[in-house]
């Protein structure tokens, strides 16, 4: 006979493995503001990276600035703060290189 405490088990079990079988539904809200913004900045993050590995300067900082200040927003729309951190300091690095680059030419 199993116990309470087994049957509790097993049952939260079997709802976790039903919540993962579909490996590709989303947890998150589609066609909202905030889904628009991130997928806009994600592709632009992805052109700066290849900006970057072209070495194309400094358009690539211009373009991943604007990708992480997409970022940003999304993540003061969720009220992420490791991801308000994480892109208001990748931000500042950024614009501080743009500063730098204009300062010198």
């Amino acid at each position: 006979m199993d116990t309470d405490d087994e049957k509790k088990e097993t049952r939260t079990a079997e709802i976790e493995l039903r919540t993962h079988e579909i490996a590709t539904k989303t947890a998150t809200p589609l066609h909202t503001l905030d889904w628009y913004i991130k997928w806009v900045s994600s592709i632009v993050l992805i052109i700066g990276m290849i900006l970057a590995a072209n070495n194309l300067y400094p358009y690539n900082i211009v373009v991943q600035c604007a990708g992480i200040v997409g970022w940003l927003v999304v993540s003061i729309m969720w009220n992420d703060r490791s991801l308000i951190i994480v892109n208001a300091v990748g931000a500042a690095i950024l614009i501080n290189g743009l500063v730098g680059y204009w300062l010198k030419g």
